[in-house]
């Protein structure tokens, strides 16, 4: 009887405990106003400016050339470096032009570079910087900047990746 005691005793404040956390830590309960609003709020998609396309048409008449280094950008507050920003980028280019875009290669990298610092300074990698319309607002930038260098063999530029690391 004594052997049965002990896991018994256990198995009561293992579940008793478990339920007082679970009861402790549940999301307080929604209440009636905050539900309404909540239903009169659009939808996420109604924030877009553009309609994004559900099927993205790829041409056979485009290559992609993917710069070999990363851009790195830092992101400056009151003279002082908060944050670095860490991108990598390809050019979509029309077919038989990727060696020509390679070949202007450092001049695009400064337009780029310009274009990224000039975006950071307005404030473009502060806050909640990916968001729809600022990456918009930064993909057509340094597609005029690509294009200026290269005319209208660069039909898009594409971020591979970017990375924001705070100091």
């Amino acid at each position: 009887m004594k052997a049965l005691l002990l896991p018994l005793i256990l198995l009561v404040l293992g579940t008793g405990s478990g339920i007082g956390a679970g009861l402790f830590l549940a999301p307080p309960p929604v209440e009636e106003d905050t539900a309404d609003a909540l239903h009169d709020c659009p939808a996420p998609d109604q924030y877009a400016a553009e309609p994004i396309p559900a099927v993205v048409d790829v041409s056979e008449e485009r290559e992609y050339a993917k710069l070999n280094n990363q851009f790195v950008i830092p992101v400056v507050d009151e003279g002082r470096v908060e944050a670095l920003v860490v991108m990598s980028l390809s050019l979509e280019v029309t077919v038989g032009d990727r060696a020509a875009v390679f070949a202007a290669e450092p001049k695009l990298r400064d337009r780029f570079l310009q274009v990224m610092f000039d975006h950071a300074n307005i404030g473009g990698f502060s806050g909640n910087f990916t968001t729809g319309p600022n990456m918009r607002a930064l993909r057509n930038e340094l597609l005029k900047a690509a294009q200026h260098v290269s005319g209208e063999r660069i039909t898009d530029v594409l971020l591979i990746d970017i990375v924001r690391q705070d100091n």
